[in-house]
């Protein structure tokens, strides 16, 4: 099974690109969030591998990319556990979801319709879908070691999103839980869920 390719970028076009590796091509797929981050061809570039199977008792093996990890799990994650939920179509949901891994997290914990609604841009169906099949597993994904926040630094723990989760069940509004969240989160980051999420309420 492949992990990873390293090597430089021979083509590309939103169809996919072709990574040489040593002399060999790799011809890859990626979404269109993936495609618009790549350096231009003949640089270097490391890849993170999804193998799929297609074609007469899964004779052809098609490769797909991602340029973080957290991407190649988030896609995962939705590709095997969203009922009816191919290879193209997880691709799609990603093109949407890359617009903040952390803020969709947070919206698949707190069941926040409207944010997947409005931010994200999926129908009240899909978005119910989406809540449903990930709900209790998408708190295992870490999507927030490089995110940066409004006021804050680097993110590093996922405590911060089921805090923030947690605000947006009371009512408040995500940006004042980001916020509030962080803010605490900053000048202790040993502190436990509970403790975080009390003294976020305080500030608010």
């Amino acid at each position: 099974m492949i992990d990873y390719l390293y090597g430089t970028i021979d083509s590309k076009s939103t169809n996919g690109i072709t990574v040489d590796v040593n002399g060999i091509g790799y011809e890859i797929s990626v979404p269109v969030s993936t495609f618009l981050k790549l350096p231009a061809t003949k640089n270097p570039i490391k890849i993170y591998i999804v193998e799929s199977a297609a074609g007469m008792y899964g004779g052809v093996i098609s490769l797909c990319g991602f340029l973080t990890i957290e991407e190649r799990e988030i896609y995962l994650l939705i590709k095997n556990k969203v009922p009816g939920t191919g290879a193209k179509k997880a691709m799609e949901y990603i093109d949407k979801i890359s617009k903040s891994f952390a803020d969709f997290k947070i919206a698949i914990i707190s069941k926040n319709l409207s944010t997947l609604n409005e931010i994200f841009g999926f129908t009240k169906k899909t978005a119910d879908k989406l809540i449903a099949a990930l709900k209790n597993k998408i708190s295992t994904v870490n999507v927030l070691s490089e995110e940066k926040q409004t006021g804050a630094k680097t993110i590093k723990n996922t405590m911060v999103s089921e805090a923030i989760a947690g605000l947006i069940t009371l009512g408040y509004k995500m940006q004042q839980a980001k916020v509030a969240v962080i803010n605490v989160y900053e000048h202790d980051e040993n502190i436990t869920l509970e403790d975080l999420i009390k003294k976020s309420l305080q500030y608010l």
